[in-house]
């Protein structure tokens, strides 16, 4: 068998495990380890054996694909998530973002859009179809803002914040700003403080929604 990015392919529909098992298969830089039709099948086999990036569908029955991306995030966190659905409603897309997957990309995307957004997963990044990144983005555009005052920022912390939003990471916005990276991380820390959130999604809807950056 070759070797490549070891994949999972998790999907309760049998003709589209099958057409993608046969459309990734001869990808030169993956190797799809196996094809499953359910969550709980994906566990077991997760814990037999080390698999690079999940493929999974979102509505399964029993264990679905938002349940199992909690679990391979809080159990195995060094596997990354690719969801690959036809949901693109907001909320379901917020949930995912809030299990911390990686990537989450449109059935109808062409082979090439899931071929890179797979390697991206793969090497630590997040890779989010334009068509998902519209909706989200729309809706968070979309809430009321409450009449509470807008939260006051530093000059500093405004600076790491918009960086944030553009996906930074700690070391390339202490790099960007020539200042440590455990003084970004005391800043972040202060930001996550400030806006009453837990994670660096939570950061960047409330920075969308509250309008900080404008």
């Amino acid at each position: 068998m070759k070797e490549g990015i070891r994949i999972l392919i998790v999907d309760d529909h049998k003709m589209f495990l099958q057409g993608l098992h046969s459309i990734l298969k001869d990808q030169e830089e993956i190797e799809v380890v196996d094809t499953v039709s359910s969550g709980e099948e994906a566990i077991q086999l997760l814990e037999g054996q080390p698999i690079d990036v999940v493929l999974t569908d979102v509505s399964m029955p029993g264990v679905d694909g938002i349940q199992l991306s909690q679990y391979i995030k809080k159990e195995l966190p060094n596997t990354k998530v690719l969801v690959l659905s036809t949901h693109s409603d907001p909320a379901t897309i917020h949930q995912l973002i809030s299990a911390q997957v990686e990537g989450y990309v449109l059935k109808n995307a062409e082979k090439e859009e899931l071929v890179h957004g797979i390697k991206k997963v793969f090497q630590g990044e997040k890779y989010f179809s334009e068509e998902v990144q519209e909706k989200y983005t729309r809706s968070l555009f979309a809430v009321v803002p409450d009449e509470k005052p807008k939260v006051e920022l530093s000059k500093r912390e405004r600076e790491i914040l918009a960086l944030i939003v553009e996906e930074y990471t700690a070391q390339q916005i202490a790099e960007e700003l020539f200042i440590s990276q455990h003084t970004v991380n005391t800043h972040r820390k202060n930001l996550l403080s400030k806006l009453r959130v837990k994670n660096t999604a939570g950061l960047v809807k409330q920075t969308l929604m509250q309008g900080l950056l404008q």
